[in-house]
Formats: structure tokens, sequence, C-alpha cells
């Protein structure tokens, strides 16, 4: 079992930045794929990045080129660096974890990211 929790939601006006962190606890960090899923109102959940066991990255296409997904074995804690928002970009922010299997077993609870036009 992980546990998994958001920090680093908020306002931003439009082509402002926002770093997102999610820290986790439990089995170890470093055997765990991780990755960014984000909800809007009235949408269903949507993947936004991915970093796998071998830091390998993968990115929605809507995403790319603005958000850079990382992890940091050392502290358990993965990270979204969002630059250049856009206001379709404000969801609710969700961390998720995936430990031998192709499902994100793991889910932390959200962090609420608005962007203002």
């Amino acid at each position: 079992q992980v546990q998994l929790v958001e920090a680093g939601g908020g306002l931003v006006q439009a082509g402002g930045s926002l770093r997102l962190s999610c820290a986790a606890s439990g089995r170890t960090f470093s055997n765990y794929g991780m990755a960014w899923f984000r909800q809007a109102p009235g949408e269903g959940r949507e993947f936004v990045a991915a970093i796998d066991l071998m830091s390998r990255l993968s990115y929605a296409d809507s995403v790319k080129g603005r958000f850079t997904i990382s992890r940091d074995n050392a502290k358990n804690t993965v990270y979204l660096q969002m630059n250049n928002l856009k206001p379709e970009d404000t969801a609710v922010y969700y961390c998720a974890a995936q430990y031998l299997s192709r499902d994100y077993q793991y889910w932390g609870q959200g962090t609420q990211v608005t962007v203002s036009s």
C-alpha cells in the first residue's frame, strides 16, 4: 500500500506557472510508476503525464511542451511543473501510482488548479 498526498494547486492567471508535488509514503517509491491525471468540471478523468521506473516520460498532446513531470526518489516525491497555463487546464489534478500492474492502483485526494483568463 502507498499513500499519496498532492500539494501546490491554486489560482493563477493564464500564461502563469505552478508546480504540483505528490509525496508518497509506504512501499519503496522507486518501484512505482507515477502519473498525473486531471478532471475538469463535468468531464471524465484524463491522463496528463507519466514517469515510469526508468524515468521514461509520456505526455498528453494537450500539455506537451508546457508541462514537465519529474521524480525525486530520495524524497519519495513526483512533480508536475506547469508552464504557460491556459484556462482549459483548470481541473482537479490527481497523482497516481502503479505497482506491478498496467493500471494505476493508488490515487491521491487531488488538488485544484484554476487558471483565469
